[in-house]
């Protein structure tokens, strides 16, 4: 396996772990921004009230994404172990 082909299998490889991570990271970060404008709104700083709403979104992104992301993970696997050659 040459440096090229090693190079665009990790570009692949780390592509798809921001393809998978992006969506949760998306609804975390909106949770956070939206318990932040609440907190500030009333005058409540308590870290749990912010924790345990995001841990709960972000665990239900997870459940309702997670169809999406064996598929795209699985098609991803397919065509890495495809595209293997054997050497003589």
């Amino acid at each position: 396996m040459s440096a090229e082909q090693i190079v665009e299998l990790m570009r692949k490889t780390l592509e798809m772990a921001l393809w998978l991570g992006a969506p949760l990271l998306v609804v975390a970060t909106v949770v956070s921004l939206l318990i932040n404008i609440v907190q500030v709104l009333t005058s409540l700083q308590e870290a749990t009230l912010s924790t345990v709403p995001k841990l709960a979104a972000v665990a239900v992104a997870a459940l309702l994404l997670m169809p999406w992301m064996v598929k795209k993970l699985g098609a991803f696997t397919v065509a890495l172990l495809s595209d293997f050659h054997w050497m003589h």
